[in-house]
């Protein structure tokens, strides 16, 4: 059954991923958190696919798995998924060159702390991770009273537990191991699969909600499907 609930959260997280970052690029043109939901994605198809193989620490997929996590916890659930809600938040568009850089920043971040996985100082990188989230939990509080403020009541209080139970996996990830669970660690990571994807899941629809705010008040133009804004009425 335990089996059965981790294929389930992870394909959870996957179609999110991949279903709602294809959106923010489609719909709004927002490569940041279209590509890094595409990341998240990936991330949970190769640790499912390495965990249905046998899970072998030196395969291969075990490398990559390790390396993505650390992207997305040290970078992308950071400083690219703020800077991707600063674009409905205040209309802030970076421009090519910053989006190649801080994917980049993430690319030599994940192959550094990649490094001390198994390493007796673990640790360091470990509270890097908890402090990196806390910080980003920091934010999305400020969205979600952002989104509060604007009247959009129900995606407020979904970012405000979405992002309650993701600081709670990040705090359990390396330093509050459940108690009785198994040796592979699966009740957790069918809390933590199931926690991401119900975050992109409704970062997306909290995105849209104020994304329409905007709209509706005149803040910004409506995009057509390609993502580019339509033309205002003269």
């Amino acid at each position: 059954m335990k089996e059965l609930l981790f294929v389930l959260a992870d394909c959870w997280l996957i179609f999110t991923g991949f279903f709602y970052g294809w959106k923010f690029i489609r719909r709004y043109g927002n490569y940041l958190l279209g590509l890094e939901w595409f990341i998240l994605a990936i991330s949970a198809s190769n640790f499912l696919a390495w965990s249905l193989l046998g899970g072998d620490e030196g395969s291969p997929m075990y490398v990559v798995a390790y390396f993505l996590d650390a992207f997305s916890r040290s970078v992308g659930v950071a400083l690219i998924l703020v800077m991707g809600l600063l674009r409905v938040t205040h209309r802030y568009k970076p421009t090519l060159p910053v989006d190649i850089a801080v994917f980049a920043l993430g690319v030599v971040a994940g192959l550094y702390l990649r490094k001390f996985h198994g390493h007796e100082l673990h640790v360091v990188p470990a509270t890097f991770f908890v402090v990196v989230n806390l910080l980003a939990t920091l934010f999305l509080a400020w969205f979600s009273w952002r989104l509060w403020k604007s009247g959009v009541r129900g995606p407020a209080i979904g970012v405000a537990l979405a992002t309650a139970a993701g600081t709670a996996i990040a705090l359990t990830y390396d330093f509050f191991p459940l108690s009785g669970d198994d040796e592979y660690r699966t009740t957790f990571y069918i809390l933590a699969l199931a926690t991401w994807g119900t975050q992109a899941f409704v970062y997306f629809i909290a995105y849209r909600a104020l994304h329409d705010h905007n709209v509706a008040t005149g803040v910004e133009p409506a995009p057509n499907e390609s993502g580019r804004a339509l033309p205002t009425s003269p």
